[in-house]
Order: C-alpha cells, then sequence, then structure tokens
C-alpha cells in the first residue's frame, strides 16, 4: 500500500522576526535543501551553501547528512558531522542562519515544537525571584547580576548560538555603542561556568562557538 501524504514529515522553517514560518512536506525518499535553485528546497540565504544537506530516507526512518557546507549544520545545537538520525523536534540550524524543525510521520499534532525555553531540564530559572536550580538544588549565593542576565539570556536561546554582541546588549546595555571588551565577556563566562560547576561539575553547560558566540547545553 502506498503510503498516504500526510504520514511524511514535516519541515518548518522558522521565519525570521514577524515573518511566518514555511511548512514544507519531506515528500520525496531524498530531499537536497541549499541555495541553489536546483535544490528541491531552495533556501535564498547568503550563507546557505548551494546544496547544503541532504534529507534521506531509510526504511521508516529519516537522516540527514551535511553535504560538506561552508558554513556548516548543526543539529539541537551540535555540530553535524557526516550524518544522523533524525527525531521528531529535532531542530536544524544551516549555517546559524536557517532554523527549522523536523516533525516526524508519526506526529498527531501538527506543530509540537515547544519554544526552547519551556523545555525541562538539569537547570531551571525562577525568573521572578532570579533563582537558579540544577536538580532541584538552589545555587547560594544567588548569582550576579550580570551573571544572571547571561544565563537568562543563554536559557532563553536553548541550543542557540548566542553572539558576543547579543551578550553586550543583555548584559550590559548600557555600554553599547561604547564597547566591551572580549576579555570581559570571556571573564563573565567563565565565571558563570564555575558558579554553575558548583552544583553540577560533571557537565558544562556553556560551550563556546569559536567565530560565533555560546550556546547554552541543558540536559535533562
Amino acid at each position: 500500500m502506498a503510503e498516504r501524504p500526510q504520514e511524511r514529515p514535516v519541515l518548518i522553517v522558522k521565519g525570521a522576526d514577524d515573518a511566518p514560518d514555511q511548512h514544507l512536506s519531506v515528500d520525496k525518499d531524498s530531499v537536497i535543501l541549499g541555495r541553489g535553485e536546483e535544490c528541491d528546497i531552495h533556501l535564498n540565504v547568503r550563507q546557505v551553501s548551494r546544496q547544503h544537506v541532504r534529507i534521506f530516507r531509510q526504511g521508516n526512518r529519516y537522516f540527514i547528512e551535511d553535504l560538506e557546507s561552508k558554513n556548516g549544520t548543526w543539529i539541537n545545537g551540535q555540530q553535524l558531522k557526516g550524518s544522523r538520525e533524525l527525531t521528531d523536534g529535532d531542530e536544524i540550524q544551516l549555517a546559524l542562519a536557517v532554523r527549522l524543525i523536523f516533525i516526524g510521520s508519526g506526529a498527531t499534532t501538527p506543530l509540537p515544537y515547544a519554544p526552547p525555553e519551556l523545555l525541562t531540564g538539569r537547570l531551571r530559572l525562577d525568573r521572578e525571584s532570579r533563582r537558579v536550580f540544577i536538580n532541584n538544588v538552589e545555587l547560594d549565593p544567588p548569582l550576579s547580576l550580570p551573571q544572571y542576565r547571561l544565563l537568562e539570556l543563554l536559557y532563553n536561546h536553548l541550543g542557540r548560538v548566542c553572539t558576543r554582541d547579543s551578550v553586550v546588549e543583555t548584559v550590559w546595555p548600557e555600554a553599547v555603542g561604547e564597547g566591551v571588551s572580549e576579555q570581559a565577556i570571556d571573564a563573565l563566562v567563565r565565571r558563570l561556568r564555575d558558579r554553575l560547576a558548583e552544583l553540577d561539575p560533571d557537565h558544562q553547560y556553556i560551550v563556546t562557538v569559536r567565530g560565533h558566540g555560546f550556546r547554552l547545553e541543558n540536559p535533562t
């Protein structure tokens, strides 16, 4: 029996700013995404390679393969090397410029994706009181205001890279235009890592993405 169209997975292309999301069906067993007009899914974004990634089917499973793209591919914040299986809700970033959500063929709702800041993990913020918990243990003494602002920025963009400029705008809004040294940013990141390590020394929550910025990894 032929597979019904609605059983195919869907890619949600997240719109920038106020642009609406696009919903694209993966309607072939092999689909190429890229900037080239010959691609099955054409993404007219300068940072994306002409043929950036391929999504392909093996049996009832779907995989993604980076086609030696110039600016790289990230799955849930982890850089993709070669190929890997896709699962429902995976976030795909192409060149850190295009964000897509993979909705598996077994999904029962059209939009099961939840914003990263709503996902559960070891680390949790109480925004009203600016308290931080890891594995339900409160970090005491509390973070300084710059440390908390940085952590909240990364937490709100879980798995995505926050640039140094966005760190300055969030942590030191009064200094925008005057500039903040890279050494000051690195020192703040280092102090925040040390504070989080007080409760969970075996996991590095803040990852430096060289040449791009910082990303929070919050395991369950």
